[in-house]
């Protein structure tokens, strides 16, 4: 790990005032620190703002239908909380399938949404090749490497590393919005604008500037009880996602009054299957229109020959988390 400085940031503000070239913030801690000790983030300083003012940024409110989350709010305490297992339980499912317990009690959600690939030639100094890293670099995936667990939706001839995150698909589905402090004043983005394809500049990972500090998410119409998040993995506990997928139903008889898709495991960002979701409006949710569905959201897809299998498995687990979805209570 290289040297860096520290400091403790006492107010949101005081917070983005001390950003520049080189400062990243610090919260949890728990994907930032693993990068630095790989050498793969090189930040000069480090901000804490784990205890902004006494906790203003850790909390979960309900207002009506919507609700809004403090983005030092622990994954933990999200995942638990009584009313969002009962109106949302997508995003509580979203966040017990991710990680261990221990991380769940550091980890803040807005870390969360922003940790970066699991790709080993990412992580990886010791190849060369990773225009995520080393810009202009090439892709050692994409050069004869081992692409498995890489990314068969969003892909480009520069990356097609997955983005990881599981708690994102579920705000992606439900519409959610990032309000950030920045050095020119607050302002608000869609999640579903926040990250941004690889394209040819594969390093860019979100529309973040420097200095932004992600302060609150909210979610206008939050309460799906029809919902969940479905994780298909190589093993049970603490591994990454094969495919996922982050459901939210409406359901007038037998009817589609309204549905949500997000796709996990399969995509180089957090990805909304927005023609898939058009296709099922407004029918029924039979073996047909869940086929045709599913064929519509990986239309686009790109694979090696090595996570080709990813197309029919991320189909498959979108249908079924829709049927599981529609047989709960709501």
């Amino acid at each position: 790990m290289r040297p860096f400085y520290y400091e403790r940031a006492e107010t949101a503000v005081g917070a983005v005032a001390s950003s520049g070239p080189g400062t990243h913030y610090l919260a949890g801690g728990t994907t930032m620190v693993d990068l630095m000790k790989l050498d793969v983030q090189r930040p000069t300083r480090l901000v804490d703002i784990s205890g902004l003012e006494g906790g203003r940024y850790d909390f979960i409110r309900w207002d009506g239908d919507a609700l809004r989350i403090g983005a030092l709010t622990t994954m933990a305490k999200l995942a638990d909380d009584e009313q969002v297992r009962r109106r949302a339980p997508v995003l509580s499912d979203a966040l017990w399938l991710a990680a261990s317990p221990q991380i769940r009690n550091m980890a803040r959600i807005s870390g969360n949404v922003l940790q970066r690939t699991r790709c080993p030639y990412f992580r990886d100094t010791s190849y060369a090749q990773c225009n995520k890293r080393v810009p202009g670099s090439g892709c050692a995936a994409l050069d004869g490497g081992v692409t498995r667990h890489h990314a068969v939706l969003g892909t480009s001839d520069q990356c097609i590393a997955t983005y990881p995150g599981d708690f994102a698909q579920a705000l992606i589905a439900l519409d959610a919005v990032v309000e950030i402090l920045s050095p020119d004043g607050p302002r608000s983005v869609r999640f579903a604008d926040m990250h941004v394809l690889p394209g040819g500049k594969p390093d860019r990972e979100t529309m973040l500037k420097e200095g932004d500090l992600i302060v609150a998410f909210s979610i206008e119409d939050a309460a799906f009880p029809r919902s969940k998040y479905l994780k298909v993995r190589d093993r049970e506990s603490y591994a990454y996602a094969l495919a996922s997928a982050a459901t939210a139903l409406r359901m007038e008889g037998d009817t589609v009054a309204d549905v949500r898709l997000g796709l996990g495991g399969v995509a180089t960002v957090p990805w909304r299957a927005k023609e898939a979701e058009a296709s099922l409006r407004g029918g029924p949710l039979d073996e047909s229109a869940l086929e045709r569905a599913a064929q519509i959201a990986f239309a686009g897809a790109t694979t090696t020959e090595e996570n080709a299998f990813k197309v029919d498995l991320g189909k498959r687990t979108m249908v079924r988390a829709l049927l599981e979805t529609a047989r709960m209570e709501g």
